[in-house]
């Protein structure tokens, strides 16, 4: 299931038949509701406000470029309010068992 606002990039027929054939159910928020997607709308700003207005794309190849830098910073070396303001590797190290842990979990699950 993917949750999506009414714009027409998600409304089209194109993503219909996409979604169809690959068993995905589209999950429409109330219209002019932008508050039923909030955590997406949030992202969006930023990245508008952090990166697409930051910078001048000379080339797709540039874009490509600077977007991915800034996706990876956001997504790695950014602090999170959501994760308690730790950053994802923090919060995953945090939250996360040991392998080792994991991997008796799996073994202990496996005999019964």
């Amino acid at each position: 299931q993917i949750q999506v606002d009414n714009g027409p990039e998600f409304t089209s027929k194109a993503l219909d038949q996409w979604a169809s054939e690959h068993g995905v159910r589209l999950q429409f928020i109330r219209p002019g509701k932008p508050v039923d997607n909030a955590h997406i709308e949030s992202f969006n700003g930023r990245f508008r406000d952090e990166c697409l207005n930051q910078h001048t794309f000379r080339s797709l190849h540039d874009a490509q470029q600077k977007i991915e830098a800034w996706r990876l910073d956001y997504n790695a070396a950014r602090p999170h309010s959501a994760l308690g303001y730790l950053t994802p590797a923090e919060y995953r190290e945090k939250h996360q068992p040991p392998t080792a842990q994991i991997a008796n979990l799996c073994v202990v699950d496996r005999l019964g």
